[in-house]
């Protein structure tokens, strides 16, 4: 199914006689689309200026593109006779479908019937505007909207239309060569949309605002084709999808979460996520001027050391650094600005020689260079006269002319950043940041673009009705796929004690089974001696008690969870464990599978990792131990994706040579 006819239209089908459809033809007219216009009504002579066409059989040809402007019953059969006709696509602009199903409960059934009404033709929507493509002067866009015709932009995937509106009167300089919206996505996924579009090759970067992913499979196929075409893509995540577990007993459950989930699909994709609509423009506009970044680190410059401190400041927020100034960096600044300026970065550059746009773009490039992924000039332009500090926009402009490296102008209030000097700026390759947040978010983002992952992920079975496993049950089944347990049996109570325990060696840890909490119920007692097993097994009440060896010398607990979410696959958590578990909230989350060096790459980034790694004097801990017992986990859930609901080992007691799990829930269908 391709999207270019739709996308790319040289004719357009106006169907419908209302506001909407009127609107459309005059935006259309507006943006100087060179193509023909058709609209379409049973009664009307014309709409908007155009001499309107009886039904679809009376078109001269099939279009390349149409705007569905009817009500939701008459759109389905809309559809089928531009399907019918071999129509390039269309865009089904009424609502009450899927997404109305909590109102209507027929939404989801009319939702499918448009599905087989369009066959093989794409369709965009239901519940949506459309699109603007302003390398063409091509939309199908029944409201207002900010954009003007470009040679090159970014792409910008939405699927609130309301957002899509508001993005597009944005006054950023960001140039917008396609504004789609993908309303309920029935049949055409933004994924799909987003990779049609990287055949475009006046695409600069595309922006996508998710509010599900859908498809896996697709996302994985776009992203490894953004990366081959050389194309970014950022994503800005909202919303939640629903876990699958039915009770949450793990701490992992309540940990990972959906967002959780989210976040490492896109760091899997090699995707950047932004929290934000400012920041995400600014990473679009970042990406479309220069393109990625090659690292983390950023200089400063600005006239003014409490603009010098507030970016320092601001940067601990980030993964960004300012490498220290080099011999020869310090030489060229101190040639440029005299004996009067202290050097740093960031710089604090004083007035010495405000207004010698010379001497500035000296300054400035000497703040470029090795370990430098970006310079940053500090400038709010003066709503009075912004002209007057032209120099500061010369300067900027020289050292990127001079040096080629990646260079910024970012004013520290938004406003302060007029649109003609952010014009200027982008022409002469200089990125015109607006806000010193945004910027060093857009900055952090676009040095984090990496490759996908090749290897697929493990999609989640359905998992119906999970039962939940004894601690011993599900010990014994993580042990065949190489997980370390302690040594120990079950026993009930009034059972001889000392003869089943003959082979072990006390101290013990005493732990009622078929609890949900064993903790809370004071069901689990450590440090028992043989001699106090059957007293102690009498206390706890339960009818079985797993009875272990203590594990001695353990320097660390972690948390070692994966559970089953069905927007991402499985969720792989991995943190500081034991009882304090949710209060410390010291967690990474993968989707699997994972390789070793992943798991390797999550401990480093713990905030417990000094004491992984031997903190005053203590052994570190063995990590091949640790990432042995991850990936046996990751085994016995890859083994069981159709049935497994969640599988938790808390705590993994890690000593200097072993990982050894003591206690495990795994949930089941």
């Amino acid at each position: 199914m391709s999207l270019k006819r739709l996308l790319q239209p040289q004719s357009i089908a106006v169907i419908g006689g209302g506001a909407w459809c009127t609107a459309v033809i005059a935006q259309s007219r507006a943006m100087g689309f060179a193509g023909t216009i058709w609209p379409v009504h049973p009664q009307a002579k014309d709409i908007g200026g155009l001499p309107a066409f009886t039904g679809l059989a009376d078109l001269p040809s099939p279009p390349d593109a149409s705007f569905i402007g009817i009500n939701r019953h008459a759109t389905i059969k809309t559809v089928e006779a531009l399907s019918a006709m071999g129509a390039g696509g269309a865009v089904c602009f009424a609502s009450g479908y899927a997404e109305a199903r909590s109102e209507d409960a027929s939404g989801d059934d009319l939702q499918a019937r448009l599905i087989r009404a369009a066959g093989d033709m794409p369709i965009l929507g239901p519940n949506c505007y459309g699109f603007i493509n302003t390398l063409d002067g091509a939309l199908l866009w029944p409201d207002q909207h900010g954009c003007t015709p470009v040679d090159r932009g970014v792409a910008i995937l939405t699927q609130s239309s309301n957002i899509a509106i508001n993005l597009t009167m944005q006054k950023r300089g960001l140039p917008i060569a396609y504004m789609v919206t993908c309303g309920n996505m029935a049949q055409t996924s933004q994924a799909q949309i987003a990779a049609e579009l990287l055949d475009d090759p006046r695409v600069t970067a595309i922006g996508l605002h998710i509010e599900g992913f859908g498809d896996l499979r697709q996302w994985e196929a776009l992203a490894a084709k953004a990366w081959a075409r050389g194309v970014p893509l950022v994503a800005l995540k909202v919303g939640a999808s629903v876990q699958a577990q039915q009770a949450t007993i793990s701490h992992t459950a309540s940990l990972a979460g959906s967002d959780a989930g989210a976040t490492a699909l896109l760091n899997r994709l090699g995707v950047p996520r932004l929290g934000g609509l400012p920041e995400f423009l600014e990473t679009l506009k970042l990406l479309h001027v220069h393109g990625p970044l090659n690292g983390t680190g950023i200089a400063s410059i600005s006239c003014s050391g409490g603009e010098a401190s507030l970016i320092a400041d601001m940067a601990l927020e980030t993964d960004l650094h300012f490498p220290s100034l080099r011999k020869n960096q310090k030489e060229s600044l101190r040639a440029a600005l005299g004996p009067m300026v202290a050097l740093s970065n960031p710089l604090d550059y004083h007035t010495y020689i405000w207004r010698d746009s010379e001497l500035m773009g000296q300054a400035w490039s000497a703040m470029t260079g090795e370990g430098i992924s970006m310079t940053l000039s500090v400038v709010d332009y003066p709503t009075t006269d912004p002209t007057d500090w032209s120099c500061a926009t010369e300067a900027a402009l020289i050292a990127r002319r001079e040096t080629g490296a990646p260079f910024a102008v970012v004013s520290s209030l938004p406003e302060l950043m007029p649109a003609e000097t952010a014009q200027k700026l982008i022409a002469g390759g200089v990125v015109p940041f607006q806000g010193l947040r945004e910027a060093l978010l857009a900055v952090q983002a676009a040095g984090s673009l990496r490759a996908p992952s090749g290897v697929p992920l493990c999609l989640a079975g359905d998992a119906l009705s999970p039962q939940t496993l004894t601690e011993d049950k599900a010990k014994s089944a993580l042990v065949a796929f190489g997980l370390s347990v302690p040594a120990g049996c079950v026993i009930r109570p009034g059972q001889d004690a000392a003869q089943e325990l003959k082979s072990l060696k006390p101290p013990f840890a005493v732990k009622g089974l078929g609890l949900a909490h064993k903790s809370e119920q004071s069901a689990v007692r450590l440090q028992v001696s043989l001699q106090d097993v059957d007293r102690i097994a009498r206390e706890i009440g339960t009818p079985k008690n797993l009875v272990e060896e203590m594990v001695p010398d353990a320097i660390a607990e972690l948390l070692i969870g994966i559970v089953r979410d069905p927007a991402h696959g499985f969720v792989l958590t991995i943190g500081a464990g034991g009882v304090l578990t949710e209060v410390l909230k010291d967690t990474k989350s993968l989707l699997l599978p994972v390789a070793a060096s992943d798991v390797r790459n999550a401990l480093e980034h713990l905030s417990i990792a000094p004491i992984l790694n031997g903190y005053r004097g203590k052994p570190a801990v063995d990590k091949d131990a640790i990432t042995s017992a991850v990936l046996a986990i990751q085994a016995y859930v890859v083994e069981n994706a159709h049935a497994i609901s969640e599988v938790e080992v808390n705590p993994l007691l890690c000593t200097a040579d072993a990982a050894v799990a003591v206690d495990a829930l795994i949930r089941k269908s």
